[in-house]
């Protein structure tokens, strides 16, 4: 199985110039799994809610789930990449994941950090495994967390017991600990992490 992970500085509230400059990071990529940064397309630190608002999108039916979708198609991989998430008056910070058949499903942050907390609704229904196939037809379970998630032990946890072979981490890291600590949530639970950040 490849694995790949994309890093890279998102230009805030820039979605389409930032999904432009992924498509291109992507460019002779060959892998079965692809994990790209929380927020990827839009950047992090909102100023505020409207500001936030003017980015956020349905799931599935937003532009970055449908780009995400097409690069899937194409490069024949699973792609888990995180973006804000409208339903109705609510925001989440969400991780979608997407295969080449299309749209899979999401996971919607549930431990939000510092100003998060102001911004963005509490994912609510926990932490969940799903089978994946690669394009050679080998299986594995995926769990998937965001960011801050390190910091709970009992997150990673939970995905090992549900039978997780690897844990995808799309992150926009702000503590320093945290590069020290996916490594020993890896060790503690024998399962493969991949975090991806954004810098700049």
């Amino acid at each position: 199985m490849r694995i790949a992970y994309l890093q890279f500085a998102p230009a805030y509230l820039q979605v389409e110039h930032n999904l432009r400059a992924v498509e291109q990071l992507l460019t002779g990529v060959e892998a079965d799994l692809i994990v790209l940064p929380e927020l990827f397309a839009t950047g992090y630190f909102f100023r505020s809610r409207a500001e936030l608002l003017s980015v956020a999108e349905p799931v599935p039916d937003g532009r970055t789930t449908h780009r995400l979708a097409r690069w899937a198609r194409e490069l024949e991989a699973t792609f888990v990449a995180g973006l804000p998430e409208r339903d109705g008056d609510r925001i989440y910070n969400s991780a979608v994941t997407t295969t080449p058949s299309g749209y899979r499903g999401r996971y919607r942050k549930v431990h939000l950090y510092d100003k998060e907390k102001t911004l963005f609704a509490p994912g609510a229904h926990g932490f969940a495994v799903f089978p994946f196939e690669t394009a050679n037809e080998e299986a594995y379970q995926l769990g998937v967390m965001i960011c801050f998630d390190w910091y709970f032990p009992e997150a990673a946890r939970s995905l090992a017991l549900q039978g997780a072979d690897i844990i995808a981490h799309p992150s926009n890291l702000v503590r320093p600990d945290c590069p020290r600590s996916m490594p020993i949530r890896a060790l503690e639970n024998h399962v493969f992490t991949i975090t991806a950040n954004r810098y700049g």
